[in-house]
């Protein structure tokens, strides 16, 4: 027996369920396509067993507008689940919060970028009951960032940049300005940086030359790559292992430039005992069209 009308309005679609979808066309005038069966499923939707589901960050942003939850997905392949968890993760966070989420995607890949920032779109084609649309941070947007004073204004902006775009011909100036400006800022958060872009740098010569980069200028922080570094002054001597870690700092910059070093060049580099100087030729060496010009700039 029916004992209320919130019951009455929903179960007469139970009773006829053709009724819902000539509804939607006949009154409400939207194109649902004509079914070819229709069958009733359990309305129960709790979880019996809990189901865990996390987000990769989760924000709350008090602005003048509104509050907001800013959620940071990290995605590093296309995911066609992430079109059922992304939505439910939105819903289920608006339901705790009442507050506006947003969905914000990070990607070091071009491709999972244009993946991600297809909307999602749960319905039929021409009404959508749920779209949800990514916010994509990737190669194609973030600001690629070589100049030091640039990088110096938003140092965590230019650690993204990094993180991003750190291979290729791009990755020596990206990394070289980024190691510059990290000396301006306080040393416990630039010791979580240089383990964020240790982290996310895939091409084992960036990851090379950027653990050349905190050898050389002796970045000792507190965290797992500087304790390396600090063993490995310490067997070879701070100052020694100072001077030949800038020695190839120089050579590699040159060699992953895709530069050729003659020998005359190497040997010159490799008998130099400045830190000053080969700190210099490092500089030249990230913009250098050709290995003689780390000496031509003043005439050394």
């Amino acid at each position: 027996m029916v004992g209320s009308s919130h019951e009455a309005l929903h179960r007469i679609f139970q009773k006829d369920p053709a009724l819902l979808t000539r509804a939607l066309q006949r009154v409400l005038h939207v194109p649902f396509p004509p079914p070819h069966e229709i069958v009733a499923l359990n309305v129960d939707l709790t979880e019996i067993e809990p189901v865990e589901r996390r987000v990769d960050t989760l924000l709350r942003a008090e602005t003048d507008d509104g509050t907001y939850l800013l959620v940071v997905e990290s995605q590093t392949q296309a995911d066609e689940r992430k079109r059922g968890s992304w939505p439910y993760y939105l819903s289920y966070l608006y339901e705790k919060y009442r507050c506006e989420p947003v969905l914000i995607v990070i990607t070091q890949n071009s491709a999972t970028a244009q993946w991600a920032s297809r909307p999602i779109r749960l319905g039929f084609p021409g009404w959508h009951s749920l779209t949800v649309r990514p916010l994509v941070l990737g190669p194609d947007n973030v600001p690629v960032i070589t100049d030091e004073r640039e990088a110096e204004r938003d140092v965590p902006l230019a650690v993204l940049s990094a993180m991003t775009h750190g291979r290729g011909p791009k990755a020596a100036p990206i990394l070289e300005s980024l190691a510059t400006a990290l000396k301006t800022i306080d040393p416990d958060s630039a010791a979580v940086f240089v383990q964020f872009v240790d982290s996310c740098l895939a091409d084992p010569q960036a990851k090379q030359m950027w653990r050349d980069l905190m050898t050389a200028i002796q970045y000792f922080w507190r965290h797992p790559l500087a304790e390396q570094v600090r063993e490995e002054g310490r067997e070879q001597g701070i100052e020694e292992g100072r001077i030949a870690a800038q020695r190839d700092m120089v050579l590699r910059v040159l060699e992953w430039r895709g530069i050729p070093v003659p020998e005359d060049v190497r040997e010159r580099v490799n008998a130099c005992t400045s830190p000053e100087q080969l700190e210099i030729w490092a500089q030249r060496a990230v913009h250098a069209e050709e290995a003689g010009e780390l000496f031509a700039a003043s005439g050394e």
